[in-house]
């Protein structure tokens, strides 16, 4: 350890190892609007997205060490919680906001322990990306600008008399397992921009939305037949 004994004139000379010593504590280089803020946040978004508990904590603990504003880091898990975990488990978001709220309530230093429960949970949590699929809808909007809502889809408490509003649609509580296939985007729209996974409860998800195109298909090659049968009847 460096000598801390005034020089001759009477002055002491301090340095960062002296002052680290006296704080009992290691300076951070961490600069909240430099590249150390900018590439520890990033450090500390990708384990979480890798699924590295060990590696989250550690990132955010220096984070909040240097003095970073835990609300700036639980802002961020409650992005990740929707981008990078979403659907495939849905909690993921519930336990973010959670943490927001209970840090706000509490503060500090107690705060600690709703930021590295939602830490953990994120980071260990099953992943998926899927929410990104509202992206490939405002893609094909800007791309082709937005169709007309299909006219029985349209508020009937208006325009139902005069114009037809809501003229044929099925209420699907009326239907067995609360479905029933109908048209809901426009006719020069084909979909296609939700495709679930099969990480953690989004497994479910896809196994239900591919029950609901079995039942489609079953109704479509139904109506199919009926066709020929009408067909043949008339020769």
């Amino acid at each position: 350890m460096e000598s801390t004994a005034p020089e001759a004139d009477g002055s002491l000379r301090i340095t960062l190892e002296i002052a680290e010593d006296s704080i009992q504590k290691r300076a951070l280089q961490y600069d909240k609007g430099g590249d150390a803020h900018y590439d520890t946040i990033s450090a500390f978004i990708k384990s979480v997205r890798g699924s590295d508990p060990d590696a989250a904590l550690y990132w955010v603990s220096k984070m909040l060490l240097a003095g970073e504003d835990p609300r700036f880091i639980l802002r961020r898990m409650i992005i990740l919680a929707s981008e990078d975990i979403g659907l495939a488990d849905p909690r993921a978001l519930q336990i973010a906001t959670a943490a927001a709220a209970a840090f706000d309530y509490i503060g500090m230093p107690e705060g600690y322990y709703p930021i590295a429960e939602a830490v953990i949970y994120l980071a260990t949590a099953p992943k998926s990306n899927s929410a990104g699929a509202i992206f490939k809808a405002m893609d094909q909007i800007k791309a082709e600008g937005t169709g007309a809502v299909p006219i029985h889809l349209m508020d009937s408490s208006r325009d139902a008399k005069g114009l037809g509003h809501g003229a044929g649609y099925k209420y699907p509580h009326s239907f067995p397992e609360h479905y029933v296939p109908q048209q809901y985007l426009p006719d020069s729209v084909s979909g296609g921009f939700y495709e679930p996974t099969e990480q953690g409860y989004e497994k479910e998800i896809k196994a239900r939305m591919e029950n609901l195109r079995r039942i489609i298909s079953e109704q479509d090659s139904g109506q199919l037949r009926d066709g020929i049968k009408d067909d043949l009847g008339s020769e």
